[in-house]
């Protein structure tokens, strides 16, 4: 190590090392052409590392940071600076025809898209501040996510600094993909197998387990890479077109993946598609299908997006990977609308890296189509290279084969009678069929529901079988006692459920018509019947017709409706949850509030409300609560330890207001 005997002295050779390291991390991590050996690099970082320790230099960009020296007790939560959307997919040409073509009928002319891989891993924001890297965190919701900055910290192929080969915003967000390339994966299993532990399925399980790891050392022992592939949000301004976001990105020193390609037409999506299937085993990590995206930001903008997935992008997925393997049975399971399918359970076998011992036969008729039986021969896929289903039968010669498959007369779950619905069997037990009501019970909870956070899926399990919980009603009748006497249940962890199911009772009309599980009805449906009705009585009493008059609701959906509001035990389950207490907009004659139609932003923590609370207050007058500040914006409601949000209101001079402002506004004690 050279010889250093002064502070100023140490400072520079800091910052020789610094840069120096830095530029070997992108040689061999981004553009994978190193130029010294690994103990050269090390050497470099040791020397750091002993300057640093000696004249008392570190700061949190150095490369010596990037792992964290002990485990933390949970994940904080972080704001996205902008949504993090998830894409609709399709999964055969037609659906990608479709989707051009209602590009351009909207925009009244063609438009160039621009074609990408579509990774397998985990999507998460990089948040860069004059140049650093500050924080990062996972997709979560699409709007927060988990702060997992200091295991992000620990992957090399991520810059603590950006490159200066043009101008840097001072305020940079930035969408990437964490995965784990296969040689790792392999690597990491076989050593997990070795050490007696169970390994990972796929990369993608891998990939977000290993990020998602409490102790950053943990994570920076595991093989993780990244790519970046979207500015989400920049001071200054994002780029004009989709492709101009990869140059940038490149010239600050970001990893991108070399296979894109801009496409002026629907054969030349097709043909890089096509491509990118039949190279998809010689890329050393794994990919799904392709991105499409329209290449215009201007565009982008005017086809705006659907509640969690944008107009002008999609997904194209591959044909699924396919194995051979054995029906030894078909079981059948209850869904949480009394849907009864049928499940092929298969003798395992590997599926591009998962081992699949049961798959989806949909339903009677999809099982009569492909005519399968218990013992034969079957080829399995991953449906989108998720979901395991049979995909045909392989005819044996010489075999005797079982009789033909038939669905029960009765649930297997409750002996309740089964009816046929369509294309489907149906349990008539309803509210009274325990998987019915765990499915019920798990979905009313969920968090764009009623948000009853702590109410696991075990938990709700054990609830009903229990007996504590027989409908969704029940849930406010818990008491204490009841839940001490379930596994992993303390005093402290009773009383934070009991707690979250309380604060639950104050929604939004929006939130507890989707939490009733109409079948059709999903958040952007139960929001179009709030806006549209204004009561739950008065959707109560609408007819199909009137139901039907609204653009988003068609046939099928109104008579869900009507069916569900018509039905006996759920009128009774429906009064036993209105004199639980709960209230949504009842008493609020919106007309009056001056709230209608304003947009509320939240950052930072609130002391005596959750943001969940505090959206669904803004929602009962009228509001909108939004996850990014723009010109529109009319209050942010700044909290304990803002974001970048509060910032971003005061350069656009959007009114900021605190918690107790915020409450008088909105009529909160």
């Amino acid at each position: 190590m050279t010889h250093i005997s002064g502070l100023t002295e140490a400072k520079d050779r800091v910052e020789v090392l610094r840069g120096e390291i830095r530029r070997h991390d992108h040689l061999y991590y981004v553009l994978n052409r190193p130029e010294i050996s690994d103990r050269e690099y090390d050497l470099l970082l040791k020397e750091l590392e002993e300057l640093e320790e000696r004249f008392g230099l570190v700061s949190p960009e150095s490369p010596t940071q990037r792992i964290g020296e002990r485990p933390r007790d949970e994940f904080k939560k972080m704001e996205h600076m902008a949504p993090l959307l998830s894409l609709d997919s399709v999964l055969e040409e037609g659906g990608l025809r479709r989707f051009v073509e209602r590009t351009a009928k909207f925009l009244g002319r063609t438009t160039a898209f621009v074609a990408e891989p579509k990774f397998d891993g985990l999507s998460v924001e990089l948040v860069y501040e004059e140049g650093k890297f500050t924080r990062g965190g996972t997709r979560g919701d699409g709007l927060v996510g988990e702060d997992v900055t200091e295991n992000l910290r620990t992957i090399r192929a991520l810059p603590l600094v950006l490159g200066t080969a043009i101008p840097v915003p001072r305020l940079l967000s930035v969408r990437a993909e964490v995965v784990m390339p296969l040689e790792g994966f392999n690597r990491l299993n076989r050593q997990l197998l070795e050490n007696g532990k169970e390994p990972f399925a796929n990369p993608r399980n891998a990939a977000a387990g290993s990020l998602r790891q409490l102790d950053a050392r943990i994570t920076a022992s595991r093989p993780l890479d990244l790519f970046c592939y979207d500015i989400l949000w920049a001071e200054g301004g994002v780029p004009d077109l989709h492709r101009e976001d990869f140059t940038r990105l490149e010239a600050w020193g970001l990893r991108t993946e070399p296979h894109r390609r801009v496409c002026p037409s629907l054969r030349e999506l097709l043909d890089f598609h096509g491509e990118m299937a039949r190279s998809r085993d010689e890329l050393p990590y794994e990919v799904d299908g392709i991105v499409v995206k329209v290449d215009s930001k201007a565009d982008q903008a005017a086809l705006g997006v659907r509640t969690k997935s944008p107009r002008w992008a999609v997904a194209y997925k591959f044909e699924p990977r396919k194995e051979e393997t054995v029906i030894q049975d078909i079981a059948v399971s209850v869904g949480r609308t009394g849907i009864l399918t049928p499940v092929a359970l298969l003798k395992p076998v590997d599926v591009g890296g998962v081992t699949i011992s049961r798959a989806t036969l949909h339903n009677l008729s999809e099982v009569r189509r492909k005519d399968v039986r218990v013992g034969d021969s079957v080829r399995v896929a991953r449906a989108g290279d998720v979901i395991p289903e049979v995909m045909e039968r392989i005819p044996v010669a010489g075999e005797t084969r079982s009789e033909p498959f038939e669905m029960p007369v009765r649930c297997p779950v409750c002996g309740g009678e089964v009816v046929v619905r369509g294309a489907f069997h149906v349990c008539t037990n309803e509210l009274s069929c325990p998987a019915q009501v765990k499915g019920a019970v798990k979905h009313f909870a969920s968090r764009d529901a009623m948000d009853i956070r702590g109410l696991g899926e075990k938990t709700v399990e054990v609830l009903v079988e229990r007996g504590y919980v027989k409908d969704v009603a029940d849930l406010y009748a818990l008491e204490k006692d009841q839940l001490l006497t379930l596994e992993g249940f303390a005093d402290r962890s009773a009383d934070k459920l009991l707690e979250a199911i309380r604060r639950s009772r104050q929604t939004t009309l929006t939130r507890f018509l989707y939490a009733l599980g109409i079948p059709g009805v999903g958040v952007h449906v139960a929001r179009v019947l709030a806006e549209a009705f204004g009561s739950l009585e008065s959707i109560r009493k609408a007819g199909r017709s009137n139901l039907q008059s609204l653009r988003e609701i068609g046939p099928e959906i109104s008579e869900a409706v009507v069916d569900f509001f018509t039905n006996e035990k759920n009128r009774r389950v429906l009064e036993k949850l209105q004199r639980t207490g709960i209230r949504w907009d009842a008493g609020i004659p919106r007309a009056r509030t001056g709230l209608e139609g304003k947009s509320f932003v939240f950052t930072g923590g609130l002391e005596t409300l959750t943001r969940g609370e505090a959206k669904a207050l803004v929602e009962a007058l009228g509001g909108r609560a939004a996850s990014s500040v723009s010109a529109q914006t009319d209050y942010v409601v700044a909290g304990e330890n803002p974001g970048s949000k509060l910032e971003r209101a005061r350069e656009l001079g959007v009114t900021v207001i605190g918690e107790t402002e915020f409450k008088k506004l909105v009529g909160a004690p």
